[in-house]
């Protein structure tokens, strides 16, 4: 079980997404959330603290009556939820919920300790908030989506319970639970922040590193087909080139091939002195797709590693707005809600996943085209040329897939458009950029399964699968274990959708 009192981390938070483990609220936090929670409510009294006794954004200027201000926080709540579009998968919620929890946690918010027990029994017993994609321009954070949160928490709203849409006050009734005090300031703590474009991005990355380790798996095996030599991702080749993502890309294949029984020596083969022919029969170096997999992945790696960092120091941040500050006596404006740091990331990342994918896509385009590897049949074929098609069809919406994520790419962090009366005059569209980057990782996976299946049939056309490293043999297998061999033309959706979610696992 995970408690909540120090810095969380990525691992930490796979559990918790992944593995359902269980959290809990440590007593040391649930004292500094207090100590907040008083001193605000006697703090504002007599001052003019922004959605206290304020209207929002550029109502601020307007007071708020005494005995409307908890009113307010339910009509804050109640108006903002107005999301639209596609529901946010349920790791995604989970996510920001956890990353919510995290920031009310410090002690920097000023809300009442019910709101934390409940998100915490929420991500305890898997219910989900139904939260849409649409709504957030990441700037006072992901008010939109963070709103159907915070309905969700007063009792109202919808959730995903048993894999069911069922009416919350439903859900509560069943699991004995109750809505949150609304106290101070609960309504604009809790829509007020980053908490969903920085779920969507933690889900992101942790989805990321498996794409980087399921490109590395397959561009070893793509070397093991072809019969590659093994100085192109030596050690003395790729330390020369000062980057570490490039080195350890490069340590990776040689480990992951370190028994294979196909990948060559130069040494033995062309260093010889034996080749005297015009032409040579061997490639003296592979296509780009296959040599320059430490070159390509190694960024890719770099990028995957720098976006975690944010996203884990941004996770353990506080990005409401004021904050309280129990220890000055004080409370501060500004503008930590801003979701810059995240939608800066989420397009390196979609950037780098697009280019991974587009690796992946050349490589299965090198599997499919006889004329290019010279070893295969057309579209590894293991049926009658011309009368069967072996994966000619499943090229296309590879190829087709790659061509969106392309797309797909074009950046959201200097895409601002104002709104908000011009209050928001620059906003991040983190929130935006995070869901974009997931469908990119979507659709990666997909053309990663693909390439997988096409691999596997390579194997088998070669007859190496005894010949393969122990790592290509362990992954053949569990294909193999998903999908037998097949020559005789078939449907291949039901085969890509179940290579898709093994990948994913």
């Amino acid at each position: 079980m995970i408690s909540i009192l120090d810095k969380l981390d990525l691992a930490q938070m796979y559990n918790v997404l992944f593995e359902l483990e269980s959290i809990q609220i440590a007593p040391e936090t649930l004292k500094v959330v207090n100590d907040s929670h008083l001193f605000l409510k006697e703090f504002s009294k007599n001052k003019v603290i922004y959605g206290v006794n304020t209207g929002f954004g550029p109502m601020a200027q307007y007071r708020i009556q005494d005995q409307d201000t908890v009113q307010l926080q339910y009509n804050l709540i109640r108006s903002h939820a107005a999301g639209t579009g596609d529901l946010l998968s349920p790791a995604i919620v989970k996510a920001s919920m956890l990353v919510r929890l995290a920031n009310l946690a410090q002690g920097k918010s000023g809300v009442h300790e019910s709101v934390l027990k409940l998100l915490v029994e929420f991500i305890n017993r898997n219910i989900t908030p139904v939260i849409f994609a649409h709504g957030g321009v990441g700037a006072s954070g992901d008010l939109v989506q963070l709103a159907h949160l915070a309905l969700v928490l007063i009792g109202e709203g919808e959730v995903i319970y048993k894999g069911e849409r069922r009416a919350t006050a439903e859900v509560f009734e069943l699991e004995n639970l109750k809505p949150i005090d609304v106290v101070v300031r609960e309504g604009l703590s809790l829509i007020n922040g980053t908490s969903v474009m920085t779920g969507a991005g933690i889900v992101n990355v942790l989805l990321a590193k498996k794409l980087y380790k399921i490109s590395l798996e397959l561009s070893c095996a793509m070397n093991e087909i072809v019969k590659a030599h093994d100085d192109h991702f030596s050690a003395t080749l790729n330390e020369v080139k000062k980057h570490q993502g490039q080195q350890q890309v490069a340590e990776q294949m040689r480990a992951y091939l370190k028994d294979s029984q196909l990948i060559r020596k130069r040494e033995e083969d062309l260093y010889s002195g034996n080749n005297l022919e015009e032409i040579f029969k061997d490639k003296v170096q592979e296509y780009y797709s296959l040599r320059c997999v430490p070159q390509i992945l190694g960024p890719i790696l770099d990028t995957i590693n720098q976006t975690a960092e944010v996203l884990e120091n941004e996770a353990n941040s506080v990005s409401d707005n004021p904050i309280i500050s129990v220890e000055d006596q004080n409370v501060y404006h500004g503008g930590n809600f801003h979701g810059d740091y995240i939608s800066l990331e989420m397009d390196k990342l979609k950037l780098a996943i697009t280019r991974l994918t587009m690796l992946s896509e050349r490589q299965l385009n090198y599997l499919m085209n006889s004329k290019i590897n010279e070893i295969l049949p057309p579209f590894v074929n293991m049926g009658k040329l011309g009368f069967n098609f072996g994966m000619q069809g499943a090229q296309f919406t590879a190829t087709s897939t790659t061509a969106e994520n392309q797309t797909l790419s074009t950046s959201m962090y200097v895409h601002s458009i104002p709104n908000n009366n011009d209050n928001q005059d620059i906003v991040s569209m983190g929130t935006n950029a995070a869901m974009l980057t997931n469908k990119v990782i979507t659709n990666a996976f997909e053309v990663l399964a693909i390439q997988l299946i096409s691999i596997v049939q390579a194997i088998d056309i070669l007859n190496v699968k005894n010949l393969v490293s122990s790592n290509t043999k362990r992954v053949y297998d569990d294909v193999r274990s998903i999908i037998p061999t097949f020559s005789d033309d078939k449907p291949l959706y039901p085969a890509i959708k179940s290579v898709k979610e093994y990948l994913m696992k």
